[in-house]
């Protein structure tokens, strides 16, 4: 690659995947070596943080650089427009080849093909399907291709994306931008629980890293951690495979690799759910950059939203960052040409609540509607008129986020100075000018 050349792009998307099941973020598992080899060599990105912790509403917030609420997809169930223009059309409309592989998820026809129209502009290449858990089951199953036809496999998922993306290799010219969206780590949902490969699970069984937000809590983290662990092994190895096909093709160099997820899990511990929640570890996902520009850049130390990465990558490839896009490039803060501080991340929670979240170097304050607007009280509201002070953390003093202190007289001020900040984002994100209420007695825990 030459200066004057365009470098190719690979974003890698997983899904459900906490950050701290990385060696880079000092998990002490040793699950992920390619991983961490990758952000060594590139730009770690220390504390990324989901701006929405569901999975339909993250997609089109990550294809178009937007928050959930400007895409209209706020919650699942909901599509991405035709109008809607995404990074395949921004990369497409520079000369470069688009493909995607995997989980779209933005489509609406969950185990139907997409049509090309909804499918974000992604019309080079195309091995996917709607909701691929009503495609597949962990051992076999089947994607769509350009024609909408299927694409079976019969072979672990993970594998099989990985195949799917290494056929894209052969097929896109350069420069390409190339989304592998895999389903893992998530759990399959008409099962209920999570399934690793044969023979990974086992090796987890006993005595496992248990994070400190999930001790001594209810949830089915004792009994699904194993296949979970063992999940991401396997993950780590397919990124090692990708990245292979990658070298044997001899494009590694010429090559900028992002991976990321769109929420973690936080297995049940909050009643009911896997995310949908503005706490870490629903929020707080892997973030790396790495390849050209990255090579001998520094990693982020700040707090920082995904909603960074679409104008990163954009401007990785030397392409114009539109003024719609929310985000800020990382390129200059790795480089060290901006100060790496004073970051916070603005979050959109739906579905299970509305509400809506800040997170800064120090505090987690977040807020929801006081009535159940959220799935549990028919097809919810994006957004609400009124919020109620739900949550304040001190992450420095509580990074499990075990003590609640909101409502607490001797924090008023904290989440004072925390409700302008989160207030501000609300106008500038939903152009909304929202009463926010201290907390209720009764309000819900969890």
């Amino acid at each position: 690659m030459t200066s004057e050349t365009p470098p190719n792009v690979l974003a890698v998307l997983t899904d459900q995947q906490r950050w701290d099941t990385l060696g880079a973020y000092d998990s002490p598992m040793d699950l992920t070596p390619t991983l961490d080899r990758l952000a060594q060599r590139g730009t770690l990105v220390e504390r990324a943080i989901s701006p929405q912790p569901v999975c339909r509403p993250f997609r089109a917030a990550f294809h178009t650089g937007q928050f959930a609420t400007e895409t209209g997809v706020w919650r699942e169930g909901l599509e991405l427009g035709e109008d809607r223009t995404t990074l395949a059309h921004r990369f497409a409309e520079a000369g470069y080849d688009v493909g995607f592989v995997g989980s779209w998820h933005l489509g609406g026809t969950f185990d139907e093909p997409v049509p090309t129209e909804n499918r974000g502009g992604y019309d080079d290449f195309w091995r996917a399907a709607d909701v691929p858990e009503f495609t597949s089951k962990p051992y076999e199953g089947h994607l769509y291709d350009e024609a909408g036809e299927r694409v079976s496999f019969e072979k672990y998922r993970t594998d099989a994306f990985t195949d799917f993306a290494a056929t894209a290799l052969d097929s896109l010219s350069e420069p390409f931008f190339l989304v592998v969206a895999y389903l893992e780590p998530h759990h399959q949902n008409d099962m209920w629980t999570f399934v690793a490969p044969d023979g990974y699970a086992e090796r987890y069984e006993t005595d496992p890293y248990v994070p400190a937000d999930l001790e001594n809590r209810p949830g089915d983290w004792f009994r699904e951690l194993p296949d979970y662990y063992g999940m991401v092994e396997r993950l780590d190895e397919s990124i090692g495979d990708l990245l292979g096909a990658l070298e044997t093709r001899g494009l590694r160099g010429d090559t900028v690799v992002s991976y990321t997820s769109d929420h973690g899990c936080h297995f049940r511990t909050r009643p009911g759910e896997y995310k949908r929640t503005p706490h870490e570890s629903a929020v707080r996902v892997p973030g790396i950059l790495a390849g050209p520009g990255f090579e001998e850049a520094g990693d982020v130390g700040r707090v920082t939203s995904l909603i960074d990465f679409p104008p990163t990558l954009l401007d990785a490839a030397g392409l114009p960052v539109p003024a719609e896009m929310h985000g800020d490039s990382l390129l200059p803060v790795a480089r060290g040409e901006e100060p790496d501080e004073d970051g916070d991340a603005f979050v959109q929670v739906s579905e299970s609540q509305v509400g809506r979240a800040l997170r800064t170097d120090r505090w987690k304050y977040a807020v929801a509607a006081p009535k159940q607007t959220g799935w549990r009280g028919g097809n919810g509201q994006p957004a609400s008129d009124t919020y109620v002070e739900r949550y304040l953390f001190d992450l420095h003093k509580d990074p499990a986020e075990q003590v609640n202190l909101a409502g607490r007289p001797n924090y008023r001020d904290v989440s004072d100075r925390l409700k302008k900040r989160l207030l501000q984002y609300i106008a500038d994100v939903e152009g909304a000018d929202p009463t926010i209420k201290p907390r209720e007695r009764g309000f819900p825990e969890y």
